[in-house]
């Protein structure tokens, strides 16, 4: 039980870590990564359900947590007010 939550904080670290990567161009830093990472599974693995995939091991858990997180962080950044650089 305690290797499975070990498991889901790492999977979602790097999930959190490469949405980051792709929709802000950093990372957040870890604790927000790992949150974004955990809910951007749950996103990811209903939205590819509702298109009938599944994904499968490891590599698949991250490719669907970073899919969520990416669609969560891109959902944030619409929502939220716009703010310009200097």
């Amino acid at each position: 039980m305690l290797s499975n939550l070990i498991w889901y904080l790492i999977i979602g670290a790097v999930a959190g870590w490469l949405a980051g990567k792709v929709v802000r161009g950093h990372g957040f830093g870890l604790a927000v990564d790992i949150i974004v990472g955990i809910v951007g599974a749950v996103i990811g693995g209903m939205l590819l359900s509702l298109i009938g995939i599944t994904t499968y091991g490891l590599i698949g858990n991250i490719i669907s947590s970073t899919f969520g997180a990416v669609v969560l962080l891109w959902l944030v950044r619409l929502l939220s007010p716009s703010q310009e650089k200097a």
